[in-house]
């Protein structure tokens, strides 16, 4: 059996937590299950000190290690996937994912992912926990991604990620007329009622999303945004929070908010557009071996572009009559 060991930082507003529950937010790709066991098998650390206890509660700030199982990757099948791999080297690969491909398998999806593609692509990256997947984009978000090919590369990208040292940043175009940017600072956590969805909740998680205008149109926004931390569906649940939500947000978004008389194009293509309009357009980071500086940068898709064209010539169209 082959282990793996991570190591992470607590943060503040983990003061009194359970340990195994501390662990579950710093190691998140991890079920609490999985790491109770693991804790329970002195496989976890806390400053250097093997605890055994799973309900012993932690100070925050603490540094914490976990001894993981290489299992999951080598559980799947690998399977011949078109990747658009827009940078590659010893130790990572950079991933321009396109929309409809799944980065994980979950329940009733074992085929046809992310994660399938690169067990064909590299053999090798079977021996990382979830082949090297350090972070994911949600099934019709487009944009980059990053993946570690080895464990050393994965461990440090995963401290980076929770250092903020990552740069991820997004285009999105969002249901109404936003006058200014902002930054939405509301926790995220699983739907009460809902279970697929997320929500803004006083109990879930702390989430950080920065926003600036890019384009204003009639009815509709552009926008650029910026992760400060990494919630499931984050960005989607503070626009939505904003009432905001992202066209074609089939969770969130509710009924499609048409312009007054939109023309038969724009209103085509507002009801054609499936999914979020969330492109992970821009990724930078620090190599997590060499210490170079990277940057990436991902051209919008076609059904983007051709959104933001609808919404141009509608406004173009009623320009007269704004003023």
């Amino acid at each position: 059996m082959t282990f793996s060991l991570l190591t992470a930082q607590l943060q503040a507003h983990q003061l009194g937590q359970r340990f195994d529950q501390a662990l579950a937010e710093a190691f998140p790709d991890y079920s609490r299950s999985r790491i109770k066991e693991w804790i329970i098998g002195g496989k976890a650390t806390i400053e250097d000190k093997v605890l055994t206890t799973p309900k012993e509660k932690v100070f925050g700030y603490e540094t914490v290690t976990l001894e993981v199982e290489i299992l999951e990757a080598v559980h799947f099948e690998a399977e011949k996937l078109p990747l658009d791999i827009v940078y590659e080297d010893d130790d990572i690969l950079i991933i321009d994912k396109p929309a409809g491909l799944i980065v994980h398998p979950g329940a009733g999806v074992s085929k046809g992912t992310l994660l399938n593609g690169l067990l064909e692509y590299y053999p090798k990256i079977a021996e990382v926990p979830r082949a090297g997947i350090v972070h994911r984009l949600d099934k019709d978000t487009t944009g980059l991604m990053v993946v570690a090919k080895n464990v050393p590369a994965q461990t440090h990208l995963v401290t980076a990620l929770q250092a903020r040292e990552i740069t991820r940043e997004y285009e999105a175009v969002a249901m109404g007329y936003l006058t200014s940017g902002g930054r939405i600072d509301q926790p995220i956590g699983r739907h009460p009622t809902k279970r697929t969805h997320m929500a803004v909740h006083p109990m879930g998680k702390p989430a950080a999303t920065q926003y600036r205008l890019i384009k204003q149109f009639r009815s509709h926004t552009h926008l650029r945004l910026r992760l400060e931390s990494g919630r499931t569906h984050q960005i989607r649940v503070h626009m939505a929070y904003l009432n905001h939500p992202l066209v074609g947000d089939p969770l969130y978004a509710g009924r499609n908010r048409l312009p007054t008389k939109a023309s038969e194009q724009l209103i085509q293509v507002l009801q054609g557009f499936k999914r979020q309009a969330l492109h992970a357009a821009h990724l930078s980071l620090i190599h997590p071996i060499s210490g170079e500086n990277l940057s990436f940068d991902s051209p919008l898709p076609e059904d983007f572009r051709q959104l933001l064209l609808a919404l141009k010539d509608d406004f173009q169209q009623h320009e007269n009559s704004l003023y």
